[in-house]
């Protein structure tokens, strides 16, 4: 598939066929273009937790979803059909440790040196170089949040240690028919409504 292809179609699926399992090189593969995101430094602070089995993927959706009086809704049913969970993982320490290193100096960690968290925005880079390679596979999948309330239980029931951060989980599988989000009745905006040349010009 073309890489303008890929783009055009890639979307959040959140409906999957539970009877299509996610071959295990396509897993590998998504994992193995995860890992050539750039990353500050080179510093490569990231991890990818890898929820490929029914039980495991049941304990992520028990772990990660806030109690609720009635059945789920239709959201949560068809992201709970999806065969495979990844979680990306960032660590803000690999990025001090990294730039503390005599190439870079910053001996004092200080995070104020840093703009932006560049910890979680690299494993949302990698997180993108999943999405689309599963894209190019013929899957769909969709990256969402992990509720704030539920990180916690999610730590506990995985083993994450506190120096890493659930920056979101992405579900991933074959694409079964779902309804599109009413969010892209919004439509998408326009190069020219986006992008400034030469000044920031106010729409």
């Amino acid at each position: 598939m073309e890489f303008r292809d890929v783009v055009a179609r890639r979307r959040m699926v959140r409906n999957y066929d539970p009877d299509r399992p996610v071959p295990p090189e396509i897993v590998d593969e998504l994992l193995q273009h995860a890992i050539h995101a750039p990353s500050a430094g080179f510093s490569q602070g990231w991890a990818f937790l890898v929820l490929d089995t029914p039980a495991s993927v049941a304990e992520f959706w028990a772990a990660t979803t806030p109690p609720a009086a009635g059945p789920p809704d239709n959201w949560l049913r068809g992201m709970r059909s999806a065969p495979v969970i990844i979680v990306p993982l960032s660590c803000k320490d690999a990025y001090l440790d990294r730039y503390a290193e005599p190439d870079k100096g910053w001996t004092d960690r200080d995070e104020s040196r840093w703009p932006v968290p560049y910890w979680h925005i690299d494993a949302g880079m990698a997180s993108l170089m999943m999405l689309l390679t599963a894209v190019d596979n013929g899957l769909g999948a969709c990256f969402f949040g992990i509720p704030p309330a539920r990180v916690d239980a999610f730590r506990a029931a995985f083993d994450v240690p506190g120096s890493y951060t659930p920056i979101g989980a992405i579900t991933v599988g074959y694409r079964a028919p779902d309804r599109r989000s009413p969010s892209l009745r919004r439509g998408r905006r326009g190069v020219d409504e986006v992008v400034h040349r030469t000044r920031f010009t106010p729409r």
